[in-house]
């Protein structure tokens, strides 16, 4: 008997029915099954800027998650998209029908990896239920870091928050702030209440401010204060899945809201009337949330 018998029934039939049944669960689900990422938009997106040649290792398969070209031909997770590469993925598992195959070609950036060849090798191995595969490795370094198993949403949250971070002057000035949203225009909210901040700053002590000087007194005056009420008033249990960050802007809206009615509020008077209305409306960033029950919450960050 030849040692091809385990792989002469081809595995692409049985990869495009789950890809089909993923398709349709999604759809009734409204929600499409994640693409392969393109590293042309990470790169962008994290702002790579050097690589280095690794030479050729073992890689989980698991930890590739994305190609520089073939995002129209496999899912994230390499199940066949069209009927058009069968011929192609036959020919691939013909010649390789013992499971040996040669290194394929990837980029690597944060620990995932990015197939430059050797996306059908990737596909059958999975199908196989391969661990690992030899893979020639180029190592990205970036500005940002990827976060592990990132789709585009989750991206496109880091992007916004390393330039948040910058622009801000926090990430030299706090390096070791964690400041996560809910929706990735809670970044840009975020900035204008640091540069409004920084503007009556520099109007009180009379001087010009760097950014850093001007960010590391918002987040040691206004921010971390305002998140230690929320979470000393009861305000982050009433809504466990937003973000302190989410809950602190709500509380600044809600802050300039009552100010006709009520004037200037300090950070604890604001935090109890935000918890007073919590109770009759949502904050506005967390309307699409599920609210605690019955004692069962979800912790959406960890910054102080």
């Amino acid at each position: 008997m030849s040692g091809r018998e385990p792989y002469a029934r081809s595995a692409f039939r049985r990869a495009r029915r789950r890809r089909a049944f993923r398709w349709l669960t999604g759809r009734l689900r409204r929600r499409e099954p994640d693409p392969l990422l393109s590293l042309d938009d990470v790169r962008r997106r994290v702002r790579a800027f050097e690589q280095s040649y690794s030479g050729v290792r073992p890689i989980l398969v698991s930890k590739i998650v994305g190609t520089i070209s073939r995002t129209g031909d496999f899912d994230r997770d390499f199940l066949p998209r069209r009927a058009g590469i069968e011929e192609r993925w036959k020919r691939v598992e013909q010649s390789f029908a013992e499971g040996e195959f040669p290194p394929i070609t990837v980029y690597e950036l944060s620990g995932s990896f990015f197939v430059v060849d050797g996306h059908h090798r990737v596909a059958i191995a999975r199908q196989r239920g391969v661990e690992y595969i030899d893979a020639e490795v180029t190592r990205l370094r970036s500005r940002w870091p990827l976060p592990e198993g990132a789709d585009i949403s989750q991206l496109i949250m880091a992007e916004q928050q390393g330039v948040f971070m910058e622009e801000s002057g926090l990430d030299r000035a706090r390096p070791e702030a964690r400041i996560q949203f809910t929706r990735p225009q809670g970044y840009i909210e975020l900035l204008e209440h640091i540069k409004i901040h920084g503007y009556h700053l520099m109007l009180e002590r009379d001087a010009v401010l760097t950014p850093s000087e001007m960010a590391a007194d918002w987040y040691d005056r206004v921010y971390l204060p305002t998140v230690r009420a929320i979470k000393r008033e009861g305000l982050w249990d009433r809504w466990p899945r937003a973000t302190k960050a989410d809950l602190f802007l709500w509380v600044s809206q809600h802050r300039r809201e009552l100010y006709p009615e009520r004037g200037g509020m300090d950070i604890d008077q604001a935090v109890a009337a935000a918890l007073e209305s919590s109770r009759r409306r949502r904050p506005p960033a967390t309307t699409r949330l599920v609210r605690k029950r019955d004692g069962q919450g979800e912790r959406a960050e960890t910054d102080s």
